[in-house]
């Protein structure tokens, strides 16, 4: 029998998303920059700390030795480019006390690292995986239809507002509300900031697809393998809280270019899973720490093109719309 985790791994490197929402988003050049290359900032602020850098390793991984070896390589990528690695679920740590395969600060002292997990799991578990781990934020992650795809996944959610209610009042450190790659919707997000949280990771359709992970581990539903909304058209339909919470986007995001993309329709900061697996599964450690290190002088060469000094002034940036994008305006569920 294979380990749930590595199944996950294992189809999340198989799968090809048929549409990614960013090509449908054009950006408008700027012929004349006020700045020079160097003096765009790329620092940006989120969950109560400080980042120098607006993009950070996504949950992934944990719970086997495969995931250890996958986390080690991770976090060595982090520390060595500065970023945060955020990782998967804590709840196999939880179910087995002799699991390590979260424990990545030993050999790298210097990483910026968060941990993750379930709504499903109560307060307690939490603190457990913040005791453990020491993370300087905790994402908690509502995956829904993953849930409800996987063959032995939930069945009973109500206790799942409980639990965020729970957290909010503990608040043990930096919380960030993530979902799993469906597209967090505007009603969520109000709902959970009347509860207290300020923090969301959208995370929409367009990366990594859970329906069809599940799918191809028995749920048996590929017709809703495209099930939630895109990372983009899940940015557009958050904008009316976007003076309220922080708004971190990830789901699809390939390259610097899309990183920007979200960061104009308001992100804070851009979350990369498969992207970054792909990176340390088929490349020498060195040679995937040197293609990181050189999204970030992409990062400020797009930035002065489009005439912005720093993170902030990107809401600023006109755009242009396509086809099921541009179409995707105004859904009957946000009227």
């Amino acid at each position: 029998m294979t380990n749930r985790k590595d199944d996950h791994i294992k189809h999340a490197l198989s799968y090809q998303s048929a549409y990614n929402s960013f090509d449908d988003m054009e950006l408008i050049h700027h012929s004349l920059p006020d700045y020079d290359v160097s003096e765009i900032d790329l620092s940006t602020h989120f969950a109560g700390q400080d980042f120098d850098f607006p993009f950070y390793i996504n949950a992934m991984t944990g719970g086997s030795q495969k995931g250890k070896a996958i986390n080690q390589k991770l976090a060595e990528l982090a520390e060595s480019c500065g970023l945060l690695f955020i990782t998967g679920s804590y709840s196999p740590a939880l179910k087995n006390p002799r699991d390590d395969s979260f424990h990545v600060k030993d050999r790298h002292p210097q990483l910026l690292l968060g941990t993750n997990i379930g709504l499903d799991k109560p307060l307690q578990a939490g603190l457990k995986a913040i005791d453990d781990l020491d993370p300087v934020c905790l994402q908690l992650h509502a995956n829904l239809m993953q849930e409800l795809l996987m063959p032995e996944g939930e069945r009973e959610f109500k206790s799942w507002k409980r639990h965020l209610a729970d957290y909010v009042k503990e608040r043990p450190c930096p919380l960030i509300l993530k979902e799993v790659g469906f597209g967090m919707d505007l009603k969520t997000i109000q709902e959970a900031y009347e509860l207290g949280i300020t923090t969301f990771d959208i995370s929409g359709r367009g990366g990594t697809s859970f329906a069809y992970i599940e799918n191809r581990r028995g749920g048996n539903r590929p017709y809703l393998d495209d099930w939630g909304q895109s990372t983009a058209q899940a940015l557009l339909n958050a904008q009316a809280m976007m003076n309220k919470v922080e708004i971190l986007a990830s789901g699809g995001i390939r390259h610097p270019l899309d990183m920007i993309k979200a960061l104009v329709l308001g992100a804070k900061g851009v979350g990369l899973s498969r992207t970054m697996l792909e990176l340390v599964e088929n490349h020498p450690l060195e040679d995937a720490i040197a293609i990181v290190q050189g999204w970030k002088e992409d990062l400020r060469l797009i930035m002065c093109a489009l005439n912005v000094k720093n993170i902030e002034e990107l809401s600023t940036v006109d755009y242009l719309l396509y086809g099921r994008l541009r179409e995707g305006q105004n859904p009957s569920s946000q009227k």
